[in-house]
């Protein structure tokens, strides 16, 4: 692979597993240093022993606010600069909205908006100052569709969708692309809560992404002549409409 992030630092939320792991992965293999941001201590210990002194692991429980502040001063501690950065993390809640747990759907919207929206308000200072940086977040197919079957879910990721767009119109013009990855299902611990007959028959008929699929696309939107912004793509497996 061509290493076409080489020199440049990232940081990922949620990076210990799933699409997080997967795009800092990805970045890592394209040259970046990438400062993995996520509660698992241990599962950040054992990837920046994999991966060597490219990995900066960063603990941090995004839930809580005053841990959550410390977000951009301890990427900078660790690594300096900011060029990327990918608000992955995030939960979900499906099913009937009155089954729902009002405490998950707290943490849900709390985790998928509130914390996305004050990441990126703390990163964007750091990249307004250096004219130039990058902001993906990880929206969903669900963004796009009123999905009847995760109405808080779609509710979180439309929330962002609208975010990620109205942002960018006011950061463009200091060399800041912001963009998002929108995939359908992808095979991560967010699917947990599926019903097992649902995931069962997804993976029957080949209706599921992997996280590394994902990351491909999240490689290509970097890539990208600094001229063109990917605001937002929309990935769903082929079979998805079966």
């Amino acid at each position: 692979m061509a290493r076409e992030l080489e020199g440049r630092v990232a940081a990922v939320t949620g990076a210990a597993s799933g699409i997080g792991l997967a795009s800092s992965e990805a970045m890592l293999a394209a040259g970046a240093r990438v400062v993995m941001v996520d509660r698992d201590a241990a599962a950040l210990q054992a990837l920046r022993n994999k991966h060597g002194e490219a990995v900066l692991p960063l603990v941090i429980d995004l839930l809580d606010p005053a841990d959550c502040a410390t977000l951009l001063p301890k990427i900078l501690e660790q690594a300096g600069r900011l060029d990327i950065f990918h608000a992955n993390a995030g939960s979900y809640v499906g099913g009937d909205l009155i089954d729902a747990d009002s405490a998950a759907i707290d943490r849900m919207l709390n985790l998928n908006v509130n914390v996305v929206m004050k990441n990126v308000h703390d990163v964007l200072p750091h990249m307004i100052e250096r004219g130039s940086g990058d902001i993906i977040v990880t929206s969903s197919l669900a963004a796009h569709f009123p999905t009847p079957w995760e109405p808080v879910y779609a509710a979180s990721k439309w929330a962002i969708n609208c975010f990620v767009q109205t942002v960018r119109r006011q950061v463009f013009r200091h060399g800041i692309r912001v963009g998002s990855i929108s995939p359908g299902p992808v095979v991560t611990a967010l699917l947990a809560d599926w019903p097992a007959e649902k995931l069962q028959q997804a993976r029957e008929q080949g209706s599921l992404l992997e996280a590394a699929d994902v990351a491909e696309v999240v490689l290509f939107m970097l890539t990208r002549p600094r001229g063109m912004t990917i605001r937002d793509v929309v990935m769903l497996p082929t079979n998805f409409d079966l």
